[in-house]
């Protein structure tokens, strides 16, 4: 079972996004964004491709080893883009309270920094939980 993410880029009080299936923990999506996504461009063509299967991968659909590292979009496997298009919300609050099962959601803000929320903690009208994104890197030291 994956551990679900949205991933998305403030501009202005919108928010644009994109689901992601696999590793949406911040000990794992959270660094590959901050380590990899770091710049509002990269971030916005991250975004651009649609849905992801999986943020940081070097596996394809048919389990070959692929030539680089990076997303793996459900594009890539032949579904449309319409399918798979970023979502739009008005603001931070419409972006958080979508049902969407997602256990993070990650916003690449105005301030140029990501912010990661824990989203299992909706609860009773509450703002979901903010997250620290852990130092260190995927596979090295803390």
């Amino acid at each position: 079972m994956g551990t679900r993410s949205r991933i998305g880029i403030q501009q202005g009080n919108s928010i644009t996004s994109v689901y992601c299936h696999w590793d949406g923990y911040p000990e794992f999506n959270g660094r590959i964004l901050r380590d990899h996504y770091d710049t509002t461009e990269k971030v916005k063509d991250l975004i651009d491709g649609g849905n992801i299967s999986a943020l940081h991968t070097n596996v394809g659909w048919n389990q070959e080893t692929l030539s680089e590292t990076g997303p793996l979009y459900y594009t890539s496997r032949g579904e449309t883009i319409e399918m798979n298009a970023p979502r739009f919300d008005e603001d931070l609050f419409d972006f958080l309270e979508k049902e969407n099962n997602e256990e993070y959601a990650y916003v690449w803000t105005i301030n140029n920094r990501w912010v990661c929320y824990k989203m299992n903690q909706w609860e009773n009208d509450k703002n979901p939980e903010k997250v620290e994104i852990p130092a260190g890197t995927v596979g090295g030291e803390e």
